[in-house]
């Protein structure tokens, strides 16, 4: 009869074998290097810089322009026809030139038309210094200074250059209205309808120009 101490010896052992079978036939990892660090891209060299002169993109860009995009968005209306000119009359020609004005009013065929023959000089209302003009199509009386800043005033024409000059060359409202002693609100109201007109005229003929570079120069009166 085998002993209680042989017996656990033998489960000792048989244990022990089992453990190194299983240790021989488990899978086994496989082993993995270590990654290697990435290495860094190389420097890409700096393009060479342009000695050439870059133009000004505000000169380059087309402004934006409400009017002209409401052109672009809505199909153009056909262009007006232009009314048939007045018949001569037998009346004596006058000598006054009327082809570059035209009749203001709204309801008239010939508003906005040029040298058609239907305005008449009709001479100097009050024995003032600017004639009246008749359409005689309308039947209508208009000044001749009529969309201008000249009209309605009391003031001479030279006065009024002469006023706005000083005021284009730097010179204040107030000691402008001293030099020519005019009162500095007038000198003020003369400023604000000179900007007016010429915010209308730039807003019509400086609109769409297809040009690079453009210049102003409003003191000397032109443009290049």
């Amino acid at each position: 009869m085998v002993s209680h101490h042989v017996f656990s010896q033998l489960v000792l052992l048989a244990l022990l074998w089992l453990f190194v079978i299983l240790h021989l036939t488990w899978p086994k990892r496989p082993v993995t290097a270590p990654a290697a660090p990435a290495l860094p891209e190389p420097l890409k060299p700096k393009p060479p810089r342009s000695n050439e002169p870059k133009p000004f993109e505000g000169l380059t860009q087309k402004p934006p322009c409400a009017l002209c995009a409401r052109d672009t968005a809505y199909p153009k209306a056909p262009p007006p026809v232009s009314p048939d000119p007045m018949a001569p009359t037998h009346r004596r020609p006058r000598k006054v030139d009327t082809s570059r004005h035209f009749c203001p009013h709204s309801d008239c065929d010939y508003r906005g038309w040029l040298g058609l023959g239907n305005l008449r000089a009709n001479g100097h209302p009050s024995g003032g210094p600017w004639r009246q003009f008749h359409c005689t199509s309308f039947k209508g009386y208009f000044p001749e200074t009529h969309g201008t800043i000249f009209h309605g005033k009391q003031a001479t024409v030279e006065l009024m250059v002469r006023v706005l000059a000083c005021l284009a060359e730097g010179l204040g409202i107030r000691a402008t209205a001293r030099v020519f002693e005019v009162a500095p609100n007038t000198v003020l109201q003369w400023l604000v309808e000179a900007a007016e007109q010429l915010r209308a005229f730039s807003s019509y003929f400086l609109c769409a120009l297809h040009l690079e570079q453009l210049q102003l120069d409003y003191r000397a009166g032109h443009m290049s």
